[in-house]
């Protein structure tokens, strides 16, 4: 009777601790993007994107070492690991980095954490998971909700906004899709050593894009390098090891529910570090998308 009180409590006692880490980590994603936004309004866009990254590469290398993890990776996991670093940190920042040029911080945010949608979609020819009718009204009311997140108060500003709404809703895509493929064929490499290493393969494509321009680092500010070592130690290394460990105390659905807290915390961050407000038609987009978002979440 006792043990079965204690393992009750030990269990509860552990979704607890999952739960916390999974808004941790959604508080801490969210949070990036009104300082990427920042960033990019001091620094040239992909130069800003590249000091985070290495920045935290260095960092994560650094907590591997320090928790005496395997850095090396095994000889059969380099084509993964490229392909987890594409997905989820290369292709996803340069894709968000031209997204955030254009759009708010708070658009690009809500856009692109449609991706518990897209992931959805996705499992369904890649792990057989069912396409059930709430997941095809998940999509509807996602897609509904980024049009009227897009629109603007004229045609012409509507129109100028798409190809950056295209560019966040790509790296929503694609981060859906890595998810997909990293439960169909797991990383075998300890948790820091497979951050770290996806944050150098990934940070590489965007550096060299950050070489071909003309940065001005005397616009840093305090601030700012405080935004580049906030970025690197948490959302892009810490965040990533509480969520593996979340994902093993509490269900994916509940993780991938909670996470929608990011871009709530977005948009609160953007109104109050930029002062970025939004109409009535792109709160009500806001409002839709989240709800498509935890429908597919949950379904």
């Amino acid at each position: 009777m006792s043990t079965s009180a204690e393992g009750g409590r030990r269990l509860v006692a552990g979704r607890a601790q999952g739960l916390a880490l999974v808004l941790f980590t959604a508080c801490t994603w969210g949070s990036t993007w009104p300082q990427t936004k920042y960033l990019m309004s001091l620094m040239t866009p992909f130069t800003a994107r590249a000091t985070v990254g290495v920045v935290g590469t260095v960092f994560a290398f650094a907590v591997a070492f320090a928790r005496r993890e395997r850095i090396w990776p095994p000889r059969d996991q380099w084509g993964r690991l490229v392909v987890f670093a594409v997905l989820n940190y290369g292709a996803f920042i340069i894709l968000a980095t031209l997204a955030l040029e254009t759009l708010k911080a708070s658009e690009a945010v809500t856009i692109t954490y449609t991706l518990p949608v897209w992931a959805t979609l996705l499992a369904w020819p890649m792990l057989g998971e069912r396409l059930t009718w709430t997941k095809v009204l998940a999509l509807v009311l996602a897609l509904i909700g980024v049009a009227l997140l897009v629109k603007a108060e004229t045609a012409a500003a509507t129109l100028e906004k798409l190809p950056a709404a295209g560019e966040a809703l790509a790296a929503a895509i694609l981060f859906g899709l890595g998810t997909v493929v990293a439960k169909k064929w797991p990383l075998r490499l300890p948790p820091s050593s497979a951050v770290a290493w996806q944050a150098a393969l990934g940070t590489a494509p965007v550096a060299m894009l950050g070489m071909l321009e003309s940065p001005s680092w005397a616009n840093m500010t305090d601030w700012a390098w405080g935004a580049v070592a906030y970025i690197a130690i948490f959302p892009m290394t810490v965040s990533y090891l509480a969520w593996f460990r979340a994902l093993r105390m509490v269900p994916a659905s509940v993780a991938a529910t909670t996470v929608l807290v990011s871009p709530v915390v977005g948009v609160i961050g953007s109104a109050l570090m930029l002062g970025e407000t939004f109409t009535q038609g792109q709160m009500a987009g806001l409002i839709l998308t989240l709800v498509g978002v935890a429908l597919a979440a949950r379904s």
